[in-house]
């Protein structure tokens, strides 16, 4: 005898009706799946690294910075939510205003700041599935190595560590950032 376990097909309206209680969510396999907190140290790094995109991207009209309270629709009615993401000017033509909803399609650029509670299952299973949904970069954050790994695919292409720079490649062109100052010690 076979079961069949039914999953809920969510609306964008169900979704975003989700409690506001200072909770996460990603909807992944009809799933609803709490992200939770992650601590000051990564909402630090997130805040630092989407300040530094949104004021390069912004004055040169390049496209839009979102923040971790951002979710993607993906093909397979995934909704998924880097902790930083960037759309590309050209993926957006004709829109006028930026869609209260979700974006069809992964960002061109999505960040992942690794906290305590990731695997590396997990975040590897992420990975797959904006690739396959039309990224084209990521950046996955690291601070207990202090380090960056850049993906062009669902394998590193390079291991950034302090003394390195990051870059938005043909991405964000002309984007760059010291990634010791991603990880700077305060001086206050």
């Amino acid at each position: 005898m076979t079961i069949v376990t039914e999953t809920k097909v969510w609306t964008d309206a169900e979704f975003m009706a989700l409690p506001d209680d200072g909770g996460r969510y990603e909807l992944v396999d009809g799933e609803v799946r709490t992200i939770g907190n992650s601590g000051m140290e990564h909402g630090n790094i997130g805040t630092f690294l989407g300040g530094a995109l949104e004021f390069y991207v912004r004055p040169r009209k390049l496209g839009i910075t979102c923040d971790s309270s951002t979710a993607f629709t993906l093909r397979s009615e995934n909704k998924r939510s880097p902790d930083v993401s960037f759309i590309s000017k050209e993926r957006l033509k004709g829109v006028k205003r930026i869609p209260k909803g979700f974006f069809q399609g992964a960002p061109d650029l999505a960040v992942e700041v690794i906290s305590p509670s990731n695997t590396f299952a997990e975040l590897h299973e992420k990975l797959v599935e904006y690739f396959d949904n039309g990224c084209r970069l990521v950046w996955v954050v690291n601070p207990d190595e202090r380090s960056i790994l850049v993906y062009r695919q669902p394998e590193p292409d390079k291991l950034l560590k302090i003394i390195d720079t990051l870059d938005g490649e043909d991405i964000i062109p002309g984007f760059t950032l010291p990634v010791a100052e991603l990880f700077a010690e305060f001086d206050f």
